[in-house]
């Protein structure tokens, strides 16, 4: 079983700068408060082939989680897949869109995919996680800013 859960935001700078801090997954910590860590292979800029390895805690129990970059156009898109054996993975990425007035439009989408035991499981990550959108978009957008 697998599904998908998306959120809009609009961030209040300009295409470019929201790029850059959101295609930099060290940056994540500062939003999604469960990333515990996260580090980025190679060093450099964020590609295609870029790998960043995490370690996130979900309903109390810490995993390690590690998502490749599959697609990059800079100031379009990010597109991630996660290449860890967890018991829900997931794939995913951000689209933008530049707005009048140095505004930029941001989409957030993952698909979740249960493996094993997680098809048991994946429909309550994505309940939470459906849940939870509107809220991870504003701390997006409040990120960014504060950036």
């Amino acid at each position: 079983m697998s599904g998908q859960f998306e959120a809009t935001v609009e961030i209040d700078r300009p295409v470019a700068e929201v790029f850059a801090y959101l295609a930099d997954g060290r940056n994540d910590p500062q939003f999604s408060p469960r990333v515990q860590e996260i580090t980025r292979t190679p060093d450099g800029p964020t590609g295609v082939g870029t790998v960043f390895r995490s370690t996130v805690k979900d309903a109390g129990m810490k995993t390690g989680r590690e998502f490749r970059i599959t697609g990059f156009e800079p100031q379009r898109l990010v597109r991630w897949t996660e290449q860890s054996k967890n018991l829900v993975t997931a794939e995913g990425g951000y689209d933008f869109e530049a707005l009048p007035g140095d505004r930029t439009r941001v989409r957030i989408f993952n698909t979740l995919e249960g493996h094993g035991l997680g098809k048991l499981l994946v429909g309550l990550a994505l309940s939470a996680a459906r849940k939870d959108a509107p809220d991870f978009g504003r701390r997006i957008k409040a990120a960014v800013e504060a950036s």
